[in-house]
Parts: structure tokens; sequence; C-alpha cells
């Protein structure tokens, strides 16, 4: 347990964006993976995120998106500025980015049959099995990163 009663989960790093913050294209996540990707490839990104880094909602995107979460990694490396990210990627997106579909997937993640028996777990695991409010695999991000308390 961190001092303020919270799990200990690892690095925690607070710098990056919301799951819930959309990019510019309107997609929710991609500032986030974009972040990640920054981070990475300065090889600052905390253990704990390598675990789920180019996996989870990051793959969920990119499947979403038919791109490899590698193309993102080596724009961002090989990019002089977030311009040029954006621009980069958006030569690589879909001309449809179905915005809607992927932000509506992205904030039900954890609300199906299966998916509500891997939050249960996970709350278990990090010893706050009673919190209620937390429905969604981006709400335990947010709770993890300290943006709901």
């Amino acid at each position: 347990m961190k001092a303020n009663g919270r799990p200990d989960t690892g690095v925690i790093h607070l710098d990056l964006p919301s799951p819930y913050i959309p990019h510019a294209c309107g997609l929710l996540h991609l500032p986030r993976f974009i972040a990640k990707a920054k981070k990475s490839v300065k090889g600052e990104l905390g253990k704990s995120y390598q675990r789920n880094y180019k996996k989870g909602f990051d793959r969920f995107l990119c499947l979403h998106l038919g791109i490899d979460p590698d193309q993102v990694e080596n724009i961002v490396r090989e990019a002089e500025d977030d311009a040029e990210i954006d621009q980069r990627l958006l030569a690589i997106f879909p001309e449809d980015l179905k915005i809607a579909k992927w932000n509506r997937e992205l904030v039900q993640k954890g609300m199906s049959e299966m998916g509500i028996q891997a939050l249960d777990d996970a709350k278990r695991k990090m010893g706050i099995e009673e919190r209620n409010d937390l429905i969604s695999f981006a709400d335990m991000i947010e709770f993890d990163e300290e943006r709901i308390l």
C-alpha cells in the first residue's frame, strides 16, 4: 500500500493522458498510446506499463485501425515533433476511423460477462473489490493514476 492508502501497482506515470481523452481525430486512448510510445522509445516507460504496452487498449486500437502497434512506435521514434507524428499516423490510418464504434468499445471494456469477471479479479488483486464505481478497464486506469479517488 502507498502512503495514501491506495494499492501500490509499481511506477505510476501520472503525466500520461487519460484513456478518456480523445485525439484531435476523435479517437479515445490514442493520445495515451502516443505518450506511452514516447516514453518507451526513450527507455522511460515504467515496468508496470511495459507489461501492457502495445497490448491491451493499444493493441485493440491498432486492430480497430488495421495497423500494427510497432508502426505507431516507429513513427513516434522517427518523427521530429507532434505535428509530424499526427501527420504520419493519419497517413496510415483508414479513411473511415469509425470513431463512435471505437470510442464505445473502449468505454465498455470490462462490461461484458467475461469482462466483469476479469475486472472483479483485478479489483480483488488490488484489494479494492468494494469499488462498485469502477465499471470498466478505463476506470481502473483512472483509479490507478489517481484521477478517480
